[in-house]
């Protein structure tokens, strides 16, 4: 079986490559030979097709991708197209990135009025809702997948989605992920940033800042954690300088540990207590999962995927994005010792979403779409 996957930037650090970098190992134990479409790429993505034209600016960076990309589908013999992009031309779309027309809207909600007439003039954004709505009325598309519940339900409301949708939950190595790392690597690391060892430390691991809610963290950390309470945030965004300020003006600078991006992740993932990612909207963050299969419990928003894998109190905790007050109020109900227990029910919920689960369903979903293609 010959699959594409489509992935404009294909980069070790992000979220919907590392999905593509798991599936292709996995999907390769089980006979599929995949080739990567990518405009640039860092890492060994495998066997890789590059599209990469001229443009200027990110509308015609996206729009020239995008061709180029069909071009090279309709030359080449793969059995099935799967686009993570917004590209009309394939047999399957995996919504990974969400509905840009429910980001714009909870965007929307967190701005005031010049910031909401800003994304109404913003020529991308219109870019972006016009090539999601293609891709939803391509004749060509087959199947959707869905990293969430949520996502799922955005599709069917806004776009009166008929064709198939399977929601197919990010994988995790359950090996490289596992409670064992607090042992293999959380004295020297919390050495390493002077974290005494019975503080209670929260890791947010991912970029794109103001997505993900760090300049809204901030400020709960201070109002409600522990006053010996430590964050680690693991990621690297262009706003850091920012936040790093707000840290110091709130009088958390020194709890407070900006590392950057970073290729491994996962001595932080042992340091910490627990995770929280407070998200304005994040359809499924690898982060999440990577961070509960290593017995962290984890506070994420409604506005996230993996909310559907919490039970309140029991392995993690919810709050809405924009309340600020009750987000204070969760990293207040936590210590080490709570923590760890909910740790133990949070890598029970993991252990469901391996590698080889992920790989068996979208198998199973080549070979059906291959074989109705057939009959």
């Amino acid at each position: 079986m010959r699959v594409a996957l489509v992935r404009q930037r294909y980069s070790a650090q992000g979220g919907a490559e590392r999905f593509i970098e798991r599936a292709r190992g996995a999907l390769g134990e089980q006979g599929v030979a995949v080739t990567v479409l990518a405009r640039e790429w860092t890492g060994d993505p495998g066997t890789v097709v590059r599209c990469d034209p001229f443009h200027v600016g990110r509308v015609w960076r996206d729009w020239s991708f995008a061709r180029a990309v069909c071009r090279e589908v309709a030359r080449r013999p793969f059995d099935l197209v799967q686009s993570h992009e917004r590209i009309a031309c394939c047999d399957i779309y995996r919504a990974g990135d969400g509905v840009h027309a429910q980001w714009l809207h909870n965007r929307r909600a967190a701005l005031g009025a010049v910031g909401r007439f800003g994304l109404a003039l913003n020529p991308y954004h219109r870019y972006m809702l016009a090539a999601e709505r293609r891709v939803f009325e391509s004749p060509r598309l087959r199947a959707v997948i869905c990293n969430s519940r949520m996502v799922e339900s955005e599709i069917q409301a806004r776009f009166g989605f008929a064709k198939k949708i399977y929601v197919i939950y990010n994988g995790v190595d359950l090996q490289s992920f596992h409670p064992r790392l607090r042992e293999a690597h959380r004295a020297r690391a919390r050495a390493e940033l002077g974290i005494p060892d019975g503080s209670m430390t929260y890791v947010f691991v991912g970029g794109g800042f103001e997505r993900k809610g760090m300049f809204r963290l901030l400020p709960a950390f201070r109002r409600g954690a522990d006053a010996r309470a430590h964050l680690i945030v693991v990621g690297g965004d262009k706003t850091e300088t920012r936040a790093k300020s707000l840290a110091r003006e709130l009088g958390i600078g020194d709890r407070v540990h900006f590392l950057g991006a970073r290729d491994d992740v996962r001595p932080w993932y042992g340091a910490a207590d627990a995770f929280v990612l407070p998200t304005l909207y994040d359809p499924f963050p690898n982060a999440a999962l990577e961070a509960m299969a290593c017995g962290l419990p984890i506070i994420v928003t409604f506005q996230c995927g993996a909310a559907e894998l919490i039970g309140e109190g029991a392995n993690g905790m919810t709050c809405d994005a924009l309340d600020a007050a009750s987000l204070a109020a969760l990293l207040g109900r936590l210590d080490p010792v709570r923590a760890r227990e909910m740790g133990v029910r949070a890598r029970e919920t993991a252990a469901r979403f391996g590698l080889e689960a992920m790989a068996q369903r979208l198998v199973a979903l080549y070979r059906e779409l291959i074989h109705d293609r057939g009959a």
